[in-house]
């Protein structure tokens, strides 16, 4: 597939894109930006969500994970159903009596002003390092099939990607976005049963000889019970799965922001039900597509290991150009749809909570400062995915995701499972040290647990930071309620 085919079909995508925002942007008030008028269909919230949740990241990194890790990350996926549970039937209610736009608005009620400042800076920076690290990873694939030949250098490529974004978000944001996230999820989905009928064809693999041959590989064990030690052991990996969830949507503005887009709180609970249900499905095929591809690689002697071994079959294996085509497709699309609702939750968050634009201007000059932040925001997305590209070596990159969650996330799980859990008082100014010193102290037990006793702590790492957020807090709180 040559340089130019693949352009062309990335400005015919990013033309549906475009049209699909010209008929949603009618409005571009503040309260489409941020909530879509509070009328978004709860069928529609659900399925984009399966897309804005994957990723770049999980459509190239979960298959090549397979070869080193077997399917030990669906143990972390069976802990995300725990997760969502405890969404649907505890924060969701919250939020909505609540009547939030952004949901740290919840810790100035509860602790003050600066644990709310806290609560969204935390947010803004691990969304903002969580989208560049994913946006990095595509760019990195689009400047090697495409723009390498073509002499465009690196930050070119980033700046057009995030241009792109801005261009069909920046009138209507969330109310845009949740049509074109189901846009975007089907192409992802089309792309992941495309690529699956090439590789099993290949294989000679047909109906349910491909359940068989997955079943009977040794690179489909699930659980692992044996090395307690280990970062893959089963309990670890269950309960981070499910602390990953819990922060990484219910305590996300990003994908919370979606959720309160629905009608009422019971729209919002059957979105979130479905959605656990066919994100379930769809992480278990992605993991039998990486099994597919391992043996595909294997057998034909193709040197790609990890994040470079899906692009690499599906592009120059001599497959055929329709999976070539697809992958193209459903890369842009997992990675587009977890990238402009990011954009438009850190334009949120950065607005509401940290200039409180809400309580100082008026609707007219709100409308402007938000699109100031909007094209703000953008600017550092690019200058941080370009420093990406010289500091990150590792060749999968979900790890580096989830890890630097477990250190950004922890302090948000620890101030909202504090306030919901207890009835202290904290004094309110010393919240920053806590939530700062958190990581720090987390990073240091994590690294002599395994150099003194050969324990890694793997994604645990949120549960372990969180905790110590908890017990910062005791340490500052005052009397009861």
């Amino acid at each position: 597939m040559q340089p130019l085919h693949i352009i062309l079909l990335i400005a015919g995508y990013f033309g549906i894109l475009l049209f699909v925002s010209f008929l949603t942007n009618k409005g571009g008030s503040n309260a489409d930006f941020f909530k879509a008028g509070k009328q978004s269909p709860w069928y529609l919230v659900a399925f984009g969500m399966i897309g804005a949740s994957l990723s770049g990241v999980t459509f190239i990194s979960v298959p090549g994970w397979v070869e080193a890790s077997k399917f030990s990350y669906f143990q972390v996926v069976l802990g995300y159903t725990v997760g969502y549970a405890v969404i649907g039937t505890v924060l969701l209610p919250l939020y909505y009596r609540l009547n939030l736009t952004s949901i740290y608005t919840y810790l100035e009620g509860r602790f003050g002003v600066y644990s709310y400042k806290t609560g969204a800076s935390f947010f803004l920076l691990s969304r903002i390092v969580g989208a560049s690290f994913r946006l990095y990873l595509v760019a990195i694939v689009l400047q090697e099939l495409v723009f390498n030949a073509m002499n465009i250098p690196f930050w070119v490529t980033v700046t057009i990607t995030i241009l792109l974004i801005w261009l069909y978000t920046f009138k209507s944001g969330i109310k845009t976005i949740v049509w074109t996230d189901t846009l975007q999820t089907l192409f992802m989905l089309i792309a992941l049963g495309v690529a699956i009928h090439y590789i099993s064809e290949d294989l000679g693999l047909s109906g349910g000889a491909i359940f068989n041959f997955i079943a009977d590989s040794d690179l489909s064990q699930v659980f692992f019970f044996d090395d307690w030690k280990s970062g893959d052991h089963f309990v670890k990996q269950f309960l981070s799965g499910a602390f990953i969830a819990i922060v990484m949507t219910g305590l996300d503005q990003d994908m919370m922001q979606k959720n309160l887009t629905c009608r009422n709180l019971k729209d919002a609970q059957k979105n979130m039900f479905w959605f656990t249900i066919v994100l379930t499905i769809v992480n278990f095929v992605f993991l039998a597509l990486g099994l597919l591809l391992t043996v595909y690689a294997q057998q034909n002697g193709i040197d790609a290991q990890r994040d470079t071994l899906f692009p690499t079959i599906a592009t120059q294996s001599g497959m055929g150009i329709g999976i070539a085509v697809f992958f193209i497709l459903g890369l842009i699309a997992a990675a587009y749809s977890s990238a402009d609702s990011a954009l438009t939750a850190l334009t949120t968050s950065f607005s509401i909570d940290i200039l409180d634009i809400e309580k100082k201007y008026d609707e007219q000059k709100q409308v402007r400062i938000r699109k100031l932040i909007h094209i703000l925001i953008s600017i550092l997305l690019i200058l941080v995915i370009i420093t990406f590209k010289y500091v990150i070596a590792d060749a999968s990159v979900i790890a580096k995701v989830f890890t630097f969650a477990g250190y950004t996330y922890g302090p948000l799980l620890g101030l909202y499972a504090y306030g919901m859990l207890t009835k202290w008082k904290v004094l309110d100014k010393y919240v920053p040290l806590v939530a700062i010193a958190t990581p720090f102290v987390g990073g240091a037990i994590s690294y002599f647990s395994s150099l003194w006793f050969g324990f890694e702590f793997g994604f645990f790492i949120l549960i372990l930071n969180g905790a110590l957020t908890f017990f910062g807090l005791i340490l500052i709180r005052t009397q009861k309620h």
